[in-house]
């Protein structure tokens, strides 16, 4: 029986559109995070959707240890008014990806959108430490977790996809080509080696696909609030704004639907090819297709990245706080709501950063004002 859309995923309160309408896609890996959200989306714009992860309320959780399954997405898929099938499946055996092909081609014939939203091995990470440091086993499985199986379900699903012109395939991941393009030696060898591979994929992708008229396009959300970041700072959607007072760069952070907002706009484009072979992020896409978070902002996290790696931007906005007063209301991101006027905090900190009025959108000075 459907249920009502969790705090996760809320409705557009605009009128609505189906330009997905009849469109059949495969969304691998959509148990949580990113890829629930991107099937939702695309329900919710009118396309039939199959979504696959392993935790499942029938053969339970996967090695990941998360409660949320992949039953419950297909519930989220009905409560927003949307056509999903939702399936066990296992993305490293590829008889069980071969047989989720052949029930799409039984059912509809056809595959239009693919998104390879499998990963969730950032739990094998050891953050920190230097490649004869890391667990081999541990960084080994994360490559199995988040190479192999995007490589299987694109050797079993894409025959389908190329059956009819215009099919898209959407990869997710993690920073844009740009923060990539350096070694994230926080995150480590094995983690860096997973997300140079997505991007590679994207540009092989793209250009195999060319001939059949199909795109490739990497998708990379900003400072995401899945189920597990929330958990982590101990916070709900709805309540976000406090872990900033513990971390304020948290302000930058954006919902699941964010990310799902973006590739149903991409997925609705009829010159999509513009993107093949690149990776792009949601914050660069919101203003080109003119969508919003849920709150009606558009954050862009990796702008806010790059302008934090030139300067130290905590202890700025913690100096500009302290200097003004301010610093009792938990920095930028608690003005929100209080009785100051937001603004000249968000101005004393775009000048005291660099003088430059885009400042404004990497600290979301409609977010945080509560405009």
């Amino acid at each position: 029986m459907p249920v009502v859309a969790d705090r996760i995923l809320v409705m557009r309160p605009v009128r609505e559109s189906r330009p997905l309408r009849d469109r059949v896609a495969l969304v691998a890996g959509a148990t949580r995070g990113a890829g629930r959200a991107v099937a939702v989306e695309l329900a919710r714009a009118g396309a039939i959707v199959y979504v696959t992860g392993r935790s499942s309320r029938v053969a339970g959780p996967s090695e990941i240890g998360r409660p949320e399954t992949i039953e419950e997405t297909g519930e989220l898929i009905a409560a927003a008014g949307g056509e999903g099938i939702a399936l066990r499946v296992d993305h490293l055996e590829s008889d069980q990806v071969r047989g989720l092909a052949e029930r799409i081609d039984r059912d509809h014939g056809r595959l239009d959108m693919l998104v390879n939203d499998i990963f969730d091995g950032g739990r094998y990470g050891q953050f920190g430490t230097r490649v004869w440091e890391h667990d081999l086993a541990a960084g080994l499985r994360m490559l199995r977790i988040g190479i192999d199986t995007h490589a299987i379900t694109s050797h079993v699903v894409l025959p389908l996809l190329i059956r009819h012109p215009g099919g898209l395939v959407v990869e997710m991941t993690d920073g844009t080509a740009e923060y990539n393009a350096a070694y994230r030696h926080r995150e480590g060898f094995y983690y860096d080696l997973v997300k140079a591979a997505v991007q590679r994929m994207t540009i092989a992708l793209a250009y195999e696909l060319a001939p059949c008229q199909a795109s490739a396009v990497a998708v990379t959300p900003g400072w995401m609030r899945s189920e597990g970041m929330l958990d982590f700072y101990g916070v709900t959607e709805a309540t976000w704004r406090q872990a900033t007072v513990r971390e304020p760069h948290f302000c930058i952070s954006e919902s699941p639907t964010y990310t799902g907002r973006a590739v149903a706009a991409l997925a609705a484009d009829a010159e999509v090819v513009r993107w093949s072979g690149q990776v792009v992020s949601t914050g660069q896409l919101a203003p080109v297709y003119r969508f919003t978070d849920t709150d009606g902002t558009r954050p862009d996290c990796w702008r806010y990245v790059v302008k934090c790696r030139t300067r130290t931007s905590r202890q700025t906005i913690r100096a500009t706080a302290d200097r003004l007063g301010l610093l009792g209301h938990s920095t930028v991101c608690l003005a929100r709501g209080v009785g100051m006027v937001p603004g000249k905090l968000l101005n004393a900190v775009c000048q005291d950063l660099d003088g430059s009025p885009d400042m404004r959108l990497w600290m979301r000075a409609t977010r945080l004002a509560g405009r």
